[in-house]
């Protein structure tokens, strides 16, 4: 539905994750025997999960310890790691570092230019770890980094920026071919950063397997407050899987919808999963992790527009180990732990014995669901009220 915002100017109302609910289906089923594999082209992930490509949460050691709890951590290509044979060095500084001198810092370790040898060694010290590997860059890299990491074995590979289109156009550089990039690549290629049902559709044609949805979402991220654009992630990701759905009915390919950004509880991950997310990813929720690089820092990914990581670092905390975080059990009473327990309970409580069914979960509108009734959580400050 639109709505005037003044004489003559029309605009549609858009939903967050806290806006809305999940009701309870008629039909429930033990969450021991919901199914949350997902697929990704021809890759089979056995839980939706992938974390994001941020150089405080993923290197190669989160990411072979995210393979082999069944999700796919994807390896930032254009940050830490391949400027620096000893990143560890470097994201131990930057840990050390006072607020007040980390934005500076990381401007200045982003000055060391990247070394392509690197790329493809990063790879291979993944695939060594026996799991699937995904690697990340932005649309200026990805032919050249496409071709190294291919070669170096790489299972899926992610072009991401701030927003990203199926036509960009440009006089003082060349812009990628996404759909003559998508057919040289002999891995299931993934492109973002999307939020609408048009330009989702047109990046689908391309021949990608999956897309990221979201702008401006992650706590990382300065998008929206810099720039002013973005789209909530509730509308965001149903608009783009309304165009995948439409764009299987009319070719027989089905493109994988990947939640980006936003969640900051298992209660939005169900919420994107109702939403119609295939499978999502997950920055802030995996910085908290003793695994993370970052150990409780994490900070943005290189922009095509910006020669400087995108926002600056932000303090999340240690919480738990990578697999309190997906597979509990939950110290913590806000939701942020047993990520995994919390989508299949869900599920349980819908009547969705699959993710395709859970993309069909009834949603209401209910911007004070998480508050409703909340007096003694609110002034003891737990729960979801600290």
């Amino acid at each position: 539905m639109a709505f005037f915002i003044g004489r003559d100017r029309e605009a549609r109302r858009a939903y967050g994750f806290d806006e809305v609910a999940i009701v309870p289906g008629n039909t429930t089923i033990n969450p021991d025997e919901v199914e949350i594999t997902t697929h990704i082209g021809p890759i089979t992930m056995q839980i939706p999960f992938l974390a994001s490509a941020m150089d405080g949460v993923v290197d190669v050691k989160f990411a072979v310890a995210m393979g082999k709890l069944g999700g796919i951590g994807v390896l930032n290509l254009d940050g830490i790691q391949t400027r620096y044979e000893n990143p560890e060095e470097i994201l131990k500084t930057i840990a050390e570092a006072s607020p007040e001198q980390a934005t500076s810092l990381v401007q200045d370790i982003y000055k060391e230019p990247i070394k392509e040898k690197l790329v493809g060694q990063r790879v291979k010290e993944i695939k060594k770890g026996g799991i699937l590997t995904a690697v990340s860059c932005i649309p200026a890299n990805a032919t050249k980094f496409g071709k190294i990491a291919q070669d170096a074995g790489a299972d899926m590979f992610v072009v991401q920026g701030t927003v990203t289109t199926a036509r960009h156009i440009a006089t003082a550089y060349e812009a990628i071919d996404f759909k003559k990039f998508c057919n040289d690549m002999k891995i299931p290629v993934i492109i973002g950063n999307v939020v609408g049902y048009d330009a989702a559709l047109e990046l689908m044609d391309t021949g990608c397997a999956g897309l990221l949805v979201g702008v401006g979402p992650g706590a990382a991220c300065t998008s929206r407050g810099v720039l002013g654009i973005g789209v909530p992630q509730v509308t965001a990701t149903i608009d783009c899987a309304a165009a995948r759905d439409f764009f299987f009915k009319k070719t027989g390919k089905y493109v994988a919808i990947i939640t980006d950004g936003g969640m900051n509880s298992g209660g939005d991950i169900c919420k994107a999963f109702a939403s119609g997310a295939d499978s999502v990813m997950v920055g802030s929720a995996f910085a908290r992790t003793k695994e993370a690089p970052g150990r409780g820092f994490h900070w943005g990914m290189a922009t095509p527009h910006v020669n400087l990581p995108r926002g600056t670092r932000v303090k999340v905390g240690v919480t738990g180990t990578l697999e309190e975080i997906l597979f509990g059990p939950a110290r913590l009473d806000d939701g942020t732990q047993n990520l995994v327990g919390a989508l299949r309970t869900c599920m349980g409580t819908v009547g969705a014995k699959n993710i395709k069914e859970m993309q069909f979960a009834e949603l209401i509108i209910a911007p004070d669901i998480k508050s409703e009734g909340k007096i003694f959580q609110r002034a003891q400050k737990i729960g979801m009220c600290k």
